[in-house]
């Protein structure tokens, strides 16, 4: 003899199901807003896209204050940024062709001085959108010790 499912633990199982998918569907489309790359928080579940492509569509879609690891060629090293925060401006040319202007604050960490156009520099940052290809700027560690904070990377150093 069959036994009778009560309708109420059939309601209860539907809505235990309906929270693991809806959790499943939210974890997997938001991503959080953080590091994009190689660890967590990116905008979309796009694991197999590289960190310059996510770069990209945050820029098409005017998405930022997230952080991101990635690397790109140095096009041109720009004079410091005397005003507050004194910082090195650095511009890079990622793969897909967008370029990002570095802020490197150069109170809090140390400045790369025999930076060339034409070398690679990798980053870890917090990017910020504009309409010139955007800032990544947090490369270096955090004062207040809340936040894993940022760097650059330049011939086998790191600066943060």
């Amino acid at each position: 003899m069959r036994q009778r499912i009560p309708p109420r633990l059939w309601r209860w199982a539907g809505a235990c199901l309906l929270v693991a998918l809806l959790t499943l569907l939210l974890a997997a489309g938001l991503g959080g807003k953080g590091t994009l790359g190689l660890s967590s928080h990116s905008p979309g579940d796009q694991t197999s896209v590289t960190a310059e492509a996510r770069l990209q569509h945050a820029f098409e879609a005017r998405r930022d204050d997230f952080w991101i690891e990635a690397s790109g060629r140095v096009v041109r090293v720009l004079p410091d940024d005397l005003d507050g925060s004194r910082h090195q401006r650095i511009i890079v040319a990622l793969d897909t062709g967008q370029t990002l202007l570095i802020a490197h604050n150069i109170d809090l960490a140390p400045r790369i001085e025999s930076l060339e156009p034409g070398s690679h520099l990798g980053f870890r940052g917090e990017y910020v959108w504009n309409a010139r290809g955007g800032v990544i700027h947090w490369t270096h560690h955090d004062p207040g010790g809340d936040r894993l904070g940022g760097w650059l990377e330049y011939r086998g150093r790191r600066y943060r």
